[in-house]
């Protein structure tokens, strides 16, 4: 096995990160105020366009939460969310003692299916519960179908809650992704496009909003010389410190979103000869990926018996981290009692699918050895 291990997807810090967290040492705003705090949240409003107003929060997490408040989610109602995505896109609605309504994606973008969307609809509102909102997500980086799902919100009156955790730097028709939603979510996790170790951040359409997202995200506190609380509040704001390397990794999110691209590139270019064996990638031009994560679609039938989990444990032997599909909500323990709408499109992408090593980070060494182990397998099994 190799020394050096290949991470899936690392941050990638440039240097100029250190002079804004500096700055927040130098001045003494180290918590939840100060001028790194200002100056992420305009970067990112001036990177997104469209208007917008971001408030910089704790994490991804966080910022979904606060969305589905300001949206009215309460106890007792339900909320339809993409199957096929992490489960921070879902926590949140049993945080605020609501159900989840699962449906499943579809084969173009992954992502929520729209007939499946108003089958699920129709359904409810049948059953005599109309859904308070609809989480629609932006699997590795690929926008969702913006129109059709539009239109399908618009169609019941119901609002979009817009997961563009792993989407910065993606867009639809020119228009970034973080947008499209009634409110937007960001996250620059660790192993997200542009990190600020942990954190998120809340996009909105008005500064209304945004001012009470950020007024929940501390504790609710009341304009008044004592401390005062008439609703329940939250420590969900980033810190001064954390903002300042935002801020310097908002100065190269687009080399990333290039040199993730690459990677995809990379993989487009490794597969295109070998029968069995699929790349996603958007499906046209119209839409615009980061390629947050690239992945492949293994089929076994086509590849003389091997599959996803060969593919893994190779690249594993070799000390190079690869992970399967999300595994859909409604196949996990804690949410399989929830209903669920569709067919098995996210259920056997799971099955076959895999997401490969994709860092802006990653060398053309590491490009090597990915390279040499998918080639061996492949090769050893044509003559096994």
């Amino acid at each position: 096995m190799n020394d050096k291990k290949i991470w899936i997807s690392s941050p990638h810090l440039e240097g100029s990160e250190q002079k804004y967290v500096q700055e927040a040492f130098d001045s003494n705003w180290i918590s939840s105020e100060g001028s790194n705090l200002v100056g992420l949240e305009k970067d990112l409003e001036n990177y997104l366009g469209q208007n917008c107003f971001v408030g910089a929060l704790s994490s991804g997490t966080a910022a979904i939460h606060l969305g589905l408040i300001l949206l009215g989610v309460k106890a007792g109602d339900e909320v339809i969310c993409q199957s096929m995505t992490f489960s921070a896109s879902v926590n949140p609605i049993l945080y605020l003692g609501a159900s989840p309504v699962f449906v499943d994606s579809e084969l173009d973008t992954w992502n929520l299916c729209p007939t499946a969307l108003e089958a699920a609809i129709l359904d409810r509102i049948e059953k005599g519960t109309k859904p308070k909102a609809i989480i629609a997500v932006h699997l590795y980086g690929v926008p969702y179908k913006i129109d059709e799902i539009r239109a399908v919100a618009d169609k019941y009156e119901i609002p979009i809650l817009e997961d563009s955790a792993e989407a910065i730097g993606s867009s639809y028709k020119g228009q970034q992704c973080g947008t499209f939603g009634d409110i937007g979510v960001l996250s620059f996790n660790g192993n997200k496009m542009i990190t600020t170790s942990g954190g998120g951040a809340i996009v909105a359409k008005t500064k209304a909003v945004k001012d009470k997202a950020l007024f929940l995200s501390t504790q609710s506190r009341d304009n008044a010389p004592h401390y005062q609380h008439s609703e329940i509040g939250y420590n969900y704001r980033m810190s001064n410190i954390c903002a300042g390397i935002g801020r310097g990794q908002m100065e190269v999110l687009d080399n990333h979103i290039a040199l993730r691209r690459k990677m995809h590139a990379f993989y487009v270019d490794l597969f295109k000869d070998l029968s069995g064996v699929t790349v996603f990638q958007t499906a046209h031009e119209d839409y615009f990926a980061n390629y947050w994560l690239s992945a492949i679609v293994v089929e076994p039938e086509l590849t003389n018996g091997i599959d996803r989990e060969t593919v893994r444990l190779a690249l594993e032997a070799d000390n190079i981290e690869s992970r399967p599909l999300w595994k859909p909500m409604h196949l996990q323990p804690i949410f399989e009692k929830y209903p669920y709408y569709g067919n098995k499109v996210a259920e056997t992408l799971f099955e076959k699918g895999l997401c490969l090593p994709s860092g802006s980070n990653l060398t053309n060494e590491d490009r090597a050895r990915i390279s040499d182990v998918i080639t061996r397998l492949f090769q050893n099994n044509e003559h096994s």
